[in-house]
């Protein structure tokens, strides 16, 4: 898939972050826009903001509700018919020790990070092979490749993200569907969400993330890992002994200090 025109493009948590820059992406290549969010207002200003780049439109989704994302998902399909792309970007961070989570957070960061991908992508999915054509973008983030202290939940909730969606690629390649997955496991972004981490690694720039993940999809990449040393991160964990690459990582590159500080995104 090279070219966006007129495809139909699917983002969750697209009214904020890179989920919002990527939809700006989309339409200014000519695609049509569709965006799932939490946050009402965040929708309207999104739409009204790009609506001037072309067609896009908005649906309030609460993606840890089953039953709001498969009410939602027979209305866009019902409306657009087929999606083409489908980006699932929306996602959430406690960042705090395990045992200071409460049970509901624990529960919401999985549903929302590692159950909505999949329960939106089996509302979508058929349609796709139906017409044997489709894309469909994971977020993941490279929480998913390395322990890191205070982010425990949200590190299980993006190993499943990582383990299903590569394997989903692997079985729409084995079925001979046309079908593409790209899995995406960027650094902490510098959108809001991450804010109070201090890290010896540079946050990455949010706009460059979208449209890397953009032009990853358009060059119909396995993986999109930002910066380029996380491609190496399972390599170098199956080369050192725990204690080594412990001792690297968190005393020397000092990720494993990263959340101390951690404040997340102020909501209103």
């Amino acid at each position: 898939m090279t070219n966006l025109k007129a495809k139909k493009i699917l983002i969750t948590g697209g009214a904020s972050g890179i989920g919002k820059i990527m939809g700006r992406i989309v339409l200014e290549r000519k695609a049509e826009l569709i965006i799932w969010d939490i946050n009402q207002q965040g929708i309207d200003q999104t739409v009204s903001e790009f609506s001037k780049l072309g067609s896009v439109c908005g649906y309030l989704v609460d993606v840890s509700k089953p039953e709001q994302i498969k009410s939602s998902a027979e209305k866009v399909l019902s409306k657009f018919g087929a999606i083409d792309v489908l980006i699932n970007n929306a996602g959430i961070v406690v960042g705090k020790y395990f045992q200071d989570h409460t049970s509901q957070e624990i529960i919401r960061t999985m549903d929302v990070n590692a159950n909505a991908p999949m329960l939106i992508t089996s509302e979508f999915l058929p349609a796709m092979i139906g017409q044997n054509s489709g894309y469909i973008i994971n977020i993941a983030s490279s929480a998913g490749l390395i322990s890191n202290p205070r982010m425990s939940v949200y590190a299980a909730s993006k190993w499943s993200v990582i383990g299903w969606s590569d394997s989903l690629r692997i079985e729409m390649k084995q079925q001979k569907f046309n079908i593409g997955v790209t899995t995406v496991t960027p650094y902490y972004i510098n959108t809001g969400m991450f804010d109070g981490v201090k890290s010896l690694i540079p946050l990455l720039n949010p706009e460059k993330v979208a449209a890397k993940i953009i032009r990853g999809m358009e060059k119909r990449k396995v993986y999109v890992s930002m910066p380029w040393s996380v491609h190496f991160v399972r390599f170098f964990q199956g080369l050192f002994p725990v204690w080594l690459f412990d001792w690297f990582v968190g005393k020397v590159m000092g990720i494993y200090k990263t959340m101390e500080h951690f404040e997340g995104r102020k909501t209103k």
